[in-house]
């Protein structure tokens, strides 16, 4: 089963969402908009995470660097 995470991120918290292959939400949960943060959260979720998006936005930038 591949399953992907999609981050939404804002200023203070980014919402993270998993989904499996069918697009059935598996996992969802928000943590604070800090690289370090988002690596563990992800971490946490223990699944094989075949892809992760990042919204398009300015406040991503950083966050995609670190």
């Amino acid at each position: 089963m591949k399953y992907f995470a999609g981050l939404d991120v804002s200023l203070e918290e980014t919402a993270i969402c998993v989904v499996d292959e069918s697009g059935r939400i598996v996992k969802e949960g928000r943590v604070a908009s800090e690289p370090r943060a988002l690596y563990e959260a992800l971490r946490k979720i223990d699944l094989p995470l075949d892809r992760i998006g990042l919204e398009a936005c300015s406040l991503a930038a950083w966050l995609y660097d670190g």
